[in-house]
């Protein structure tokens, strides 16, 4: 066989490595990402109520009146908020305020810190609540996530219950693939793990429709975690099974405060009282 001249062994070797990197590219673009990896491509929009307004509509609203009937006033915010101006949401009536944390085991919300801790500087009471996503990981798994990215509860008169925001999923089935009676058995896994580890039962936001068609309507949770319903309307018209009463309405998308707007169902003596807890143990 016929030795090639150094020029053309190099040039030979030079096509190769070029072929070789080419096939390299081609697989790396044409093969799909891990089995079942979790799509988060719209957490930063992902807010409370996002997709309960999408599916359910907006149908007016009760106006501020109700302050003035024993309501207390609040509202809760995401990263899609950006930087809030928190002395100016207290100035406007707000007591209370709820940021976004988390969502599934993989999305923190980047304006969290910020947001929590602003809140708290401007003399609200604030909780952390977490985006819900049946479909990537457990209950559990969730619960944990969250209390490790600022779901924790504090024993400091001024932090509210970590709360489970469970509502239509953005990306695909509304219940997330998922059976009532998995979804019901996803929802005791996440506030079965959070009651462990903090001591206090999660608060559950949802939309009774959105209850109804994902959980049969279970009535599993009236009497163990404080309801956050959603309903854009000017009534809070019918609960979901097992709750006889909401502890927060969440009333309309947009008002004059950031983000959605809130009535707590009673005093602001009433928020405070959640915020403290029961007593320790003697």
């Amino acid at each position: 066989m016929r030795e090639l001249p150094g020029n053309e062994r190099g040039g030979q070797w030079r096509r190769s490595v070029v072929l070789a990197a080419a096939v390299v590219v081609a697989w790396i673009l044409l093969t799909p990402g891990p089995a079942g990896a979790a799509d988060y491509s719209r957490a930063a929009d992902n807010f409370a109520g996002s997709q309960i307004a999408a599916h359910e509509g907006v149908h007016g609203g009760p106006g501020l009146a109700r302050v003035d009937a024993g309501q207390t006033l609040g509202h809760d915010v995401s990263g899609h908020q950006g930087v809030v101006d928190w002395k100016a949401a207290a100035g406007a009536g707000a007591r209370f305020t709820y940021v976004k944390a988390t969502e599934g085991t993989g999305f923190v919300n980047p304006q969290f810190r910020g947001q929590y801790d602003g809140a708290h500087a401007a003399g609200l009471i604030r909780g952390a609540y977490h985006f819900a996503r049946p479909d990537v990981s457990t209950g559990a798994q969730q619960a944990q996530y969250f209390i490790t990215h600022g779901g924790d509860w504090h024993r400091d008169g001024t932090t509210l219950p970590g709360a489970l925001d469970i509502e239509y999923n953005p990306y695909g089935d509304p219940c997330y693939g998922k059976s009532p009676a998995d979804m019901t058995n996803w929802i005791a896994d996440f506030t079965r793990t959070y009651l462990a580890h903090e001591g206090r039962s999660a608060l559950i936001y949802t939309s009774t429709t959105w209850w109804k068609l994902c959980t049969g309507n279970t009535n599993r949770f009236g009497n163990t975690d404080p309801l956050w319903l959603a309903r854009y309307a000017p009534q809070i018209g019918e609960l979901p099974a097992g709750w006889d009463k909401q502890s927060i309405w969440q009333f309309s998308r947009a008002g004059g405060l950031p983000g959605d707007q809130n009535y707590y169902n009673g005093p602001l003596g009433r928020v405070q009282a959640l915020a403290k807890g029961p007593s320790p143990a003697a």
